[in-house]
């Protein structure tokens, strides 16, 4: 996909070396484009001038949101991800720009667009599969349990990295759904639920692969919200021990013997191994800082057993401001 400005070439799916792929029916793309694709044959090249009224006229249908949603997934990056929370028009007012000059410019002064377009292929819904960003809000939610699922079984084949991946986007699934009720009534909390699972499975795989601070982070943020989640509070203590945080580490583990009375074997176990841990860092440092201190004492007698060492006499103030002067000339 080409497109022109009249004269100066405003986005090339060839410069970003991937073809632009669209879905029929789906987000990130004008309603136009599948007008146009529909009437070519693979293989064919055509030109399209289209007016403003096809490129200009619905708030989530502007040209300049559409390419900043293509050029993020151009780079990898996720195309929900920057009006996760309103409309692209929303965030356009909010932060005045879109962040790129030549979209902001022709929002604000909408033109006929020329487009040129090549059909290199075109596949049935059977034969590709498709991102997550790419599916509707039903098949999202289809694409969670399916995803839960192979991230539980990438984990038990100690495949932890893959893991957090599949865990990921079944995340993102849900919170694009989420975003779209209303905080707090009930299938927020029903899908809030999910989200607060497959995050804490996602920690459990950043502990493993010793990313501790990372997990402390994201179970803050479900316990913050979700004072009652067991599990948070028991991952977060496992990465708090990890860091030699003591006493939060010990904090969190009475909360989780707090909320789940049936947890006591497993957090008098933990309390065992923190306060082994703790005793030997403590016994490290203090042999550690013993052999510092050993060392500068050592110094400093070699230094006062030698004759030859000069020791200087302390100055006056008026010979130390003449020992500056000197020094500066």
């Amino acid at each position: 996909l080409k497109l022109f400005l009249t004269l100066p070439l405003i986005d090339d799916s060839k410069k970003a070396g991937m073809p632009m792929e669209m879905v029929i029916g789906n987000l990130f793309k004008l309603d136009v484009w599948e007008i146009l694709l529909m009437s070519m044959h693979i293989g064919e090249v055509a030109e399209f001038c289209c007016d403003v009224i096809h490129t200009a006229s619905n708030s989530d249908k502007l040209y300049p949101i559409v390419a900043k949603s293509l050029r993020r997934i151009a780079v990898g990056k996720d195309p929900v991800d920057w009006h996760i929370h309103t409309c692209g028009m929303a965030n356009m007012v909010a932060y005045h720009s879109l962040g790129y000059d030549d979209l902001d410019e022709l929002q604000k002064e909408p033109q006929p667009l020329y487009f040129v377009m090549e059909l290199l292929k075109v596949q049935q819904p059977s034969e590709y599969d498709r991102e997550s960003w790419a599916l509707n809000d039903e098949e999202r939610l289809k694409a969670v349990p399916v995803l839960h699922g192979q991230g539980n079984k990438l984990f038990k084949q100690g495949r932890y990295d893959d893991a957090t991946l599949k865990y990921k986007e079944a995340i993102m699934c849900i919170k694009n759904v989420q975003t779209k009720e209303k905080a707090w009534e009930a299938p927020w909390l029903r899908l809030e639920k999910m989200a607060n699972t497959l995050t804490l499975n996602y920690c459990q795989c950043l502990l493993l692969m010793e990313e501790y601070y990372e997990v402390i982070e994201h179970t803050t943020d479900i316990i913050n919200q979700h004072p009652g989640a067991m599990k948070a509070f028991y991952l977060r203590g496992k990465a708090h021990m990890e860091v030699w945080n003591e006493a939060e580490a010990r904090d969190d583990f009475m909360s989780v013997l707090d909320l789940d009375p049936g947890m006591k074997k497993t957090i008098k176990k933990e309390l065992a191994v923190l306060k082994m841990r703790m005793e030997l860092k403590n016994e490290e440092d203090r042999l550690k800082y013993k052999g510092m201190f050993t060392k500068m004492a050592r110094e400093q007698e070699s230094e006062l057993e030698n004759p030859d060492q000069e020791i200087p006499e302390q100055m006056s103030p008026e010979q130390e401001t003449t020992e500056v002067q000197r020094k500066h000339r």
